[in-house]
């Protein structure tokens, strides 16, 4: 077997790993009585988002198969299971399927968290399933989608001036998409019955919190690194995935110290994502002292960012949109001003910036449009949230059968 192909398969795991460790620390955010419910909605996308990109997903972002609309959407019936490519000779093939497929699942995992202690589970797998299909499917092709010639998606031949676009592992597609779509359920499903308030707010496990954080770092470096070609950029990748996050934290914790009078874990954990976020698209562009100024930048900016939703009224309960969708954002728009050679500050112009402005706008807005429009169709029709007294007293029991802990 090619050493790439092992590579590919290894970050594949890593990638896959985080979505667990995403369900810890969405988990250990919510009140005890919703542990389990939360978690689930992590667990629910793992096993249908993986299912739908295997049957048609990755076609539908694929230059292999005959588009639809050439750079936008690919016919997601060309080879349907990927039975074609299975029985071929094709082995480097399946593990950049499989690579894909945890991209697939982690992105939509992150949407749950702004529906936490009150959506119903049913009507998320479905929200999870047609959001999968219409945004993050096709989506992921304009920026990675190839063929024989090089790239084929819209994103991935942009080109303004003499810059292209850098999204190196996903901050519009993945980030900035999930991001939006979690601030359009937010607005969808509304106000928390209980626990809107930031000082009813608290988490009910930081240690479980911590852990999740933990996972989400080190599931990071094989979400950055897998689609390296060569050891030296392997190399300053993951350097750098340990630069931002690293002063994510700092950043973070020190504008937590001044605005709230002192640093918590959970900002700590907080400032971990802030980074890692931010870089996903810029690893491969920046050295490593911009990548500790972006880490820096992202912390301190999303340490304000997550209070706007008490002031602007929108229930994002667990910050998709205060550490995502800014982050997301601060790390695409980041690279127009120090992306190495063409950022306006290391050796280029305003080329760069709009190249990023671009894409970055439009996945928002796309994936905010189709999420408020799939969130207020279910809603109207099965319900998307559960009643008021089910909330109040946690859905575990309610929608699973079962409780987190169990006391004497």
């Amino acid at each position: 077997m090619e050493p790439g192909t092992i590579w590919l398969l290894i970050c594949a795991a890593l990638v896959l790993f985080m979505t667990p460790g995403l369900a810890f620390f969405y988990g250990g955010l919510v009140k005890a009585q919703s542990v389990i419910s939360m978690m689930m909605l992590s667990f629910g996308a793992m096993g249908l988002v993986f299912v739908l990109w295997i049957l048609y997903g990755y076609n539908m972002g694929s230059a292999g198969s005959a588009d639809l609309i050439d750079g936008w959407l690919a016919n997601p019936f060309s080879d349907f299971a990927l039975q074609d490519l299975a029985t071929g000779d094709g082995a480097s093939g399946l593990a950049g399927v499989a690579f894909g497929s945890t991209f697939a699942v982690i992105t939509t995992a992150l949407i749950s968290g702004a529906v936490a202690d009150r959506a119903r589970f049913f009507p998320w797998m479905l929200f999870a399933g047609l959001w999968a299909t219409i945004v993050y499917f096709p989506s992921q092709g304009w920026v990675w989608g190839f063929d024989d010639e090089g790239l084929t998606g819209w994103i991935g031949t942009l080109e303004i001036g003499d810059a292209v676009p850098i999204d190196w592992a996903g901050g519009t597609v993945v980030h900035i998409s999930a991001g939006a779509a979690a601030f359009a359920l937010a607005l969808v499903l509304g106000k928390r019955t209980v626990g809107f308030a930031k000082e009813s707010a608290e988490p009910h496990n930081v240690p479980l919190v911590l852990i999740g954080a933990a996972i989400l770092w080190f599931g990071w470096f094989g979400f950055n690194t897998g689609a390296a070609v060569d050891v030296n950029t392997a190399a300053i990748i993951f350097l750098n995935t340990i630069a931002a996050p690293a002063a994510g934290v700092l950043g973070y914790i020190v504008v937590e110290h001044f605005k709230d009078g002192k640093p918590t874990a959970v900002g700590a954990a907080s400032g971990i994502v802030a980074g890692l976020v931010a870089i996903t698209p810029a690893a491969a562009n920046l050295t490593p002292f911009w990548a500790i100024v972006l880490g820096l930048l992202a912390g301190a900016v999303c340490c304000f960012a997550i209070d706007l939703k008490y002031k602007l009224g929108y229930d994002d309960s667990l910050d998709v949109v205060g550490l995502h969708l800014v982050a997301g954002f601060i790390g695409c728009l980041y690279l127009g001003f120090f992306a190495t050679d063409t950022g306006l500050f290391t050796g280029g112009d305003f080329d760069q910036l709009i190249a990023q402005i671009i894409p970055s706008v439009f996945v928002a807005v796309f994936s905010f449009a189709v999420a408020f429009g799939l969130g207020k169709a279910i809603d109207a029709t099965i319900g998307f949230r559960v009643t008021e007294d089910e909330e109040v007293a946690g859905l575990d029991n309610v929608l699973h059968g079962g409780a987190a802990y169990k006391f004497d």
